[in-house]
């Protein structure tokens, strides 16, 4: 009390003049120590290290980069015939649609497609399309496809790297690989697409706690490994989150990121403002006419549809491997796990339709070589226990969540994924937002959906980042 009544009358015995300064004084004062707070914040996150094969790690590592050819046999396609043969159906229910999951009626027809039609070895043949390499790091056998551009004269070569999530696989990103290394404008692209480790043709860890953080530094690794120091990065779903920390962990590395699901809130208070505000005055909270038509009724677009749509993470963030156990070993129940997600993750509204909508956006043989990705490698588990490993209980605020991200940015966001970001929301997270657009259609699996619009805007978003390249890219110590 002492020190209060002193500090009165010092404040009383002075003059209007003096009050003035000594409150621009204080203002300034305040400024420059939360800009040096601002400033101490990281602008990076570790690198680390690991090892992820069961046993000591060696004193010496193969470097080696080995051409990979997928293949297959009448053995592996006798099998899954007979277990195709020998599956248990349960009638679905009167009108059920997609609302109690896959339909088993329309379950059925893709069965005897994928028993009958589906050339698996002809599928073979267009996945070994493109270049397959593996090398070996941190103990794991890494797949990935590298894809040389079509180069024309004059035009300048930029690398990519473009990582799916789950339930997908490399094989999303092969419709879109031609308008992007086939490009006419100033500048083509060199691609490479990773599999993640335990997804696909990757190898799977052996022990414990591989999570995105991990994944991020083994494809930086990865890009170092083929010679590549200055990169563009693009992913969606874990691909989102695994690029986002390939950001964090070298931004001096990445000379793009782009998005097409983003993963930002405002955060606390002022999320729950913008959000009560948000419908009826979105100008005072930074929301557009596009976010208030994909927000509200927030209730029943953000928390009912989320309640509905992410049962299978609860399972997989706590039991991967109970929950896998059928699905590893029944083709037909693999391809309604997974293929559920490409009907609902499309369109929320394909839950209305008898067939689910899928062969709206995607052809069987398509769906099917990707089931046949996760079912000839048996990675379903897996890719499963991926969610148990990044999502403990303190995910939220792990450092690369809640550090910002510097590197020019793209988002792209398209009205059916199944979380809108605003762009007000997603400055938050990212400190150099060079493009966001507002896709006109598709979901979750964008490439796969629609890739000339994700190559569109990938090209613009490239376009505004490489027409600043005069200045060096900025690297935060």
């Amino acid at each position: 009390m002492q020190t209060v009544e002193n500090l009165q009358k010092a404040l009383s015995s002075l003059g209007p003049c003096q009050l003035q300064l000594l409150a621009v004084t204080s203002v300034g004062i305040g400024s420059l120590l939360c800009y040096l707070a601002w400033r101490k914040k990281p602008k990076k996150i570790p690198v680390g290290d690991g090892w992820w094969r069961a046993g000591e790690k060696p004193l010496t590592e193969d470097r080696t980069v080995h051409p990979f050819v997928v293949e297959t046999s009448e053995e592996m396609i006798q099998d899954l015939h007979e277990r195709i043969d020998k599956t248990r159906y349960t009638d679905s229910l009167e009108d059920g649609r997609f609302h109690y999951g896959f339909n088993s009626a329309y379950l059925k027809k893709v069965a005897n497609y994928w028993r009958h039609e589906f050339d698996w070895e002809k599928q073979v043949k267009v996945l070994n399309k493109y270049p397959h390499f593996k090398t070996n790091i941190e103990g794991l056998d890494i797949h990935f496809i590298h894809v040389k551009p079509v180069r024309r004269a004059g035009q300048k070569v930029l690398p990519l790297m473009m990582v799916h999530g789950w339930p997908g696989s490399f094989y999303e990103f092969y419709r879109i690989l031609p308008l992007l290394t086939e490009a006419e404008g100033d500048f083509v692209f060199e691609i490479i697409c990773p599999s993640i480790p335990g997804y696909g043709y990757s190898e799977a860890p052996q022990v414990q706690g591989f999570n995105c953080l991990d994944a991020a530094r083994i494809f930086l690794k990865l890009m170092d490994r083929l010679g590549f120091t200055d990169y563009y990065v693009q992913g969606g779903d874990w691909g989102a989150f695994t690029t986002c920390n390939m950001s964090l962990m070298k931004p001096e590395c990445i000379r793009g990121l782009h998005l097409n699901m983003v993963n930002a809130k405002a955060g606390g208070t002022l999320t729950v403002i913008s959000l009560l505000v948000g419908r009826y005055l979105p100008f005072l909270v930074g929301f557009t006419k596009e976010d208030v038509e994909r927000i509200y009724p927030f209730m029943q677009k953000n928390v009912y549809k989320i309640l509905q749509e992410s049962g299978y993470m609860h399972l997989q963030a706590t039991k991967p491997d109970t929950a896998g156990c059928g699905i590893n070993d029944s083709p037909v129940g693999l391809a309604a796990y997974i293929l559920e997600k490409f009907s609902t993750w499309t369109d929320y509204k394909n839950r209305d339709l008898e067939d689910g909508g899928l062969e709206r956006k995607f052809s069987l043989d398509d769906l099917l070589t990707n089931i046949m990705i996760y079912w000839t490698t048996s990675s379903i588990i897996p890719s499963m226990r991926f969610y148990k490993e990044n999502m403990g209980a303190k995910f939220q605020k792990t450092m690369d969540n809640v550090t910002k991200i510097y590197v020019p940015t793209g988002l792209a966001a398209f009205p059916h994924e199944l979380l809108h970001c605003p762009r007000v929301w997603a400055r938050s997270r990212f400190a150099d937002i060079r493009s966001y657009t507002y896709m006109p259609r598709g979901g979750h699996f964008a490439a796969f959906e629609e890739p000339a619009l994700l190559a569109q805007d990938v090209l613009q978003f490239v376009k505004k980042v490489e027409s600043k390249s005069s200045s060096p890219v900025p690297y935060y110590s």
